[in-house]
């Protein structure tokens, strides 16, 4: 059935007074004038959009579908996410991956997971990889990966400077991000390197090398989890300089004691002039969070979450760190900018009908994806295939 938002503010682009929005099947397919569109002998379903805002549904560019985890054995395995999870925090699309666990978790199961998620009603790609290199891979290796598989759009996260990557060489790096950027220009796609980082002494080096030695795009990798420490982060801010793209993770404030906070982040940035355009923000969400001492054994563990990625939107917006638009960028158009995401990430007719109203108080009320009406006044109505 047609659905029709009438007199709401859209952002992204911002446009100044409230408008009509049309949806038909997953599409945005008319934006006009309040009481311009004309439906004589049609039926559709009308939503008032009057004191709401609607932004781009958030796209989430680092989520572990499968769950994560696992380094304090098999108990600690962390669960796979829901649907449910997913648009209570108003997040429409992810990209999967799997991370320290690539041998009881598997890639053909994290396609499949992506392939469910869909179904159920999200928008979903995956990463080839895990965090070791050699990487495992579907077809044989990241080239044919990407270019024979259409929800793989890139290869992560691969882990550096962690002592829990394999402790790659320059060398093979460098080839990952090879097989990368031919594997997407076959097939099409972004073909990102996507690089956990840990907190070890060696940073940025490898990328760095790569930006200074070959002549391989900046832009075809990105960094996550750069907040971790102030050394790491103001490497990253160097890597912005230089042209590249980072990914901040989102988690709860107040964040631990050497780690930058996501907000302090954005703030740095903006102070120093640098284009928020070439920053991503990712949830790790269903990803463990472990606690390691100094001896390296594992003293504590918790699961990443999706709730802290909406709380830091609507915090940056209430403190006007942020405009709504520029919010709404960082959280949806920047990862579908970086990604290649095809329909997603602008309130444009043509793109894909996956939108957000918030209230005035920033406060989520309505969720459309794939142009179903999954959150009605704040309560999710899409229910996962097994939930009860």
């Amino acid at each position: 059935m047609l659905k029709l938002i009438k007199n709401v503010k859209i952002f992204n682009p911002r446009i100044p007074e409230p408008k009509d929005l049309l949806i038909a099947g997953q599409k945005i397919v008319a934006l006009e004038e309040t009481d311009q569109i004309k439906l004589q002998g049609l039926e559709y379903q009308t939503i008032d959009g009057c004191g709401l805002m609607a932004v781009p549904g958030f796209v989430d560019p680092h989520v572990h579908i499968l769950g994560g985890g696992g380094e304090g054995g098999p108990a600690t395995r962390a669960p796979e996410i829901r649907i449910e999870n997913c648009l209570s925090c108003g997040v429409t699309s992810v990209i999967g991956c799997l991370g320290t666990d690539s041998i009881t978790r598997h890639l053909s199961s994290l396609l499949a997971k992506a392939r469910a998620l869909e179904i159920e009603g999200l928008s979903t790609w995956i990463f080839t990889g895990a965090y070791n290199l050699p990487t495992p891979t579907i077809t044989g290796s990241v080239r044919s990966d990407l270019a024979l598989i259409d929800k793989v759009i890139g290869a992560g996260e691969i882990a550096l400077s962690d002592h829990r990557s394999s402790q790659p060489t320059y060398e093979e790096f460098l080839h990952l991000v090879a097989e990368c950027r031919v594997g997407g220009m076959l097939g099409g796609k972004a073909g990102v390197a996507h690089f956990h980082l840990g907190d070890g002494r060696r940073g940025l080096e490898y990328l760095f090398r790569m930006a200074k030695e070959t002549e391989i795009p900046v832009t075809q990798v990105i960094p996550t989890h750069i907040t971790r420490g102030r050394s790491l982060f103001d490497q990253g801010l160097e890597w912005l300089k230089l042209g590249g793209l980072i990914d901040l993770t989102a988690g709860l404030e107040p964040v631990a004691e050497g780690e930058v906070s996501v907000i302090g982040a954005l703030e740095q940035i903006k102070s120093l002039g640098w284009p928020l355009s070439r920053v991503t923000i990712s949830s790790d969400s269903n990803g463990s969070l472990p606690v390691f001492d100094d001896q390296g054994r594992l003293v504590g563990l918790t699961v990443a979450s999706q709730k802290a990625f909406i709380q830091i939107f609507q915090e940056v917006v209430r403190k006007n760190i942020l405009s709504l638009e520029e919010a709404s960028e960082l959280f949806s158009s920047n990862a579908a900018s970086f990604y290649k995401l095809p329909g997603k990430g602008k309130l444009l007719t043509g793109y894909d009908a996956d939108l957000l109203l918030f209230d005035e108080s920033l406060e989520l009320k309505e969720v459309f994806s794939q142009g179903k009406w999954l959150v009605q006044n704040g309560v999710v109505k899409a229910r996962g295939t097994f939930s009860v």
